[in-house]
């Protein structure tokens, strides 16, 4: 089954959250599970942000997780945000329309 984290980022600055991104992409290439990243802004609260990432499986997600790459992101993304959090769904229905 397929799966999206979802992460929330209250942040001043995304010029330094996609340049971590950045790091991170590079740094795992070849290994990292995630398959797709969304960024956006949210239009009435432009700090706020939501992040999606799109993984094939729970599974694949929490292999990702566990790449030291991805310890080392997750701890600069966090110091970088002024708050985050997470949401993580199982797709249900995935159709074009």
């Amino acid at each position: 089954m397929a799966f999206i984290q979802i992460i929330e980022a209250q942040a001043a600055d995304i010029d330094r959250l996609q340049a971590l991104d950045r790091e991170w992409q590079s740094a795992t290439e070849g290994k990292r599970t995630a398959r797709r990243v969304i960024i956006t802004q949210d239009r009435n609260n432009p700090g706020r942000h939501l992040i999606f990432v799109f993984f094939d499986s729970y599974d694949s997600a929490m292999d990702n997780s566990k790449l030291p790459e991805t310890q080392e992101f997750a701890e600069k993304f966090a110091s970088a945000a002024d708050s985050m959090s997470f949401h993580d769904l199982d797709v249900l229905d995935d159709r074009d329309l």
